[in-house]
């Protein structure tokens, strides 16, 4: 089950906003199901209805067959006996899915998710931009409003949305970005990916934005491929790839944390400080795996303080 599929499957349960059926599910499908884990659950849909068992496309009211189990009566196939695989139904974890899309897109923990409306939410702001999660771009056509009550001075509002096929292009006005979940989005390590994340940068369909260019690292040091860590590319914020490639634009050469700090365009006074590790992170893949490619990469002396890569001098 390759993880196209998998999101795909993803994508589909969000845009539909129900329950749906096992059964009705294709192989693939319930595979991806497997591979998702905690993003989907089991649910119950009705009491009263469930698909045919036998020819899976017409829904039937549920009797009791007078032996303590139940048939479905299909208007085209006529009672059919029905077993607990039958009514299973799954839904996806919408909760994990804005809480998962939320890291990607780098959204500060204090911002919280709040929800706008029915099918909309706000994720919070990346890089002091609001960021919208729509089940569909039509309840936002619909309200215009909407975007006023999130509205940033000096700022555009992202909007996640499923794509539909009326849509081509940016279907709103300037200031309004539009990210098709299934085009901007990817289930990666456990989490999703937020593919041709930087400014400008056209989204990166065909290519693997993790891919291992520089070093360990991929071209804009977003990503780190280490062989010891098993999760996969470790995925960097904005000021953990800064770190990394001042670093390496020193060549392997030892150099003062306040030269580094300057080169990376950042505020604190030490490389390590961009990777810490707040107390209720500890133990989280996404978080731990920055930190983990620091110390393997990066090495320092206590006095007088200088930084380097060893790596860097290896690709001159």
């Amino acid at each position: 089950m390759s993880a196209h599929e998998a999101w795909s499957l993803v994508c589909r349960l969000f845009k539909g906003g129900t329950p749906v059926f096992k059964a009705a599910l294709s192989p693939a499908e319930v595979n991806a199901c497997a591979s998702l884990g905690p993003a989907i659950k089991p649910t119950a849909i009705s009491q009263t209805f469930a698909l045919c068992p036998y020819c899976q496309l017409r829904s039937g009211q549920i009797f009791g067959d007078g032996k303590g189990g139940q048939i479905c009566q299909c208007p085209e196939c006529g009672p059919t006996v029905l077993s607990a695989e039958d009514r299973a139904a799954l839904m996806l974890d919408e909760g994990w899915l804005r809480s998962k899309l939320r890291m990607a897109m780098e959204i500060e923990s204090r911002d919280g998710i709040t929800d706008i409306c029915d099918g909309v939410w706000r994720l919070g702001d990346a890089r002091r931009a609001p960021v919208l999660l729509a089940r569909s771009l039509t309840r936002l056509w619909s309200d215009p409003s909407i975007f006023d009550r999130v509205r940033v001075a000096g700022a555009d509002i992202r909007v996640i949305a499923p794509k539909t096929r009326e849509v081509r292009g940016n279907p709103f006005s300037v200031g309004v970005e539009w990210l098709p979940l299934e085009e901007r989005f990817t289930l990666y390590g456990g989490g999703i990916a937020f593919i041709g994340s930087d400014t400008g940068q056209a989204p990166l369909i065909a290519a693997e934005p993790w891919a291992a260019y520089l070093g360990p690292f991929s071209s804009d040091f977003r990503w780190v491929t280490l062989d010891d860590w098993s999760h996969g590319p470790i995925r960097c914020t904005d000021g953990q790839a800064a770190i990394f490639r001042a670093l390496w634009s020193f060549k392997g050469v030892k150099v003062e944390a306040e030269r580094i700090m300057l080169k990376a365009g950042q505020e604190s006074q030490k490389p390590n400080d961009l990777f810490k590790i707040k107390k209720e992170n500890k133990g989280k893949p996404e978080y731990e795996g920055p930190l983990h490619a620091y110390r393997t990469l990066v090495k320092s002396t206590q006095r007088p303080g200088e930084y380097w890569m060893p790596c860097a001098a290896t690709e001159r």
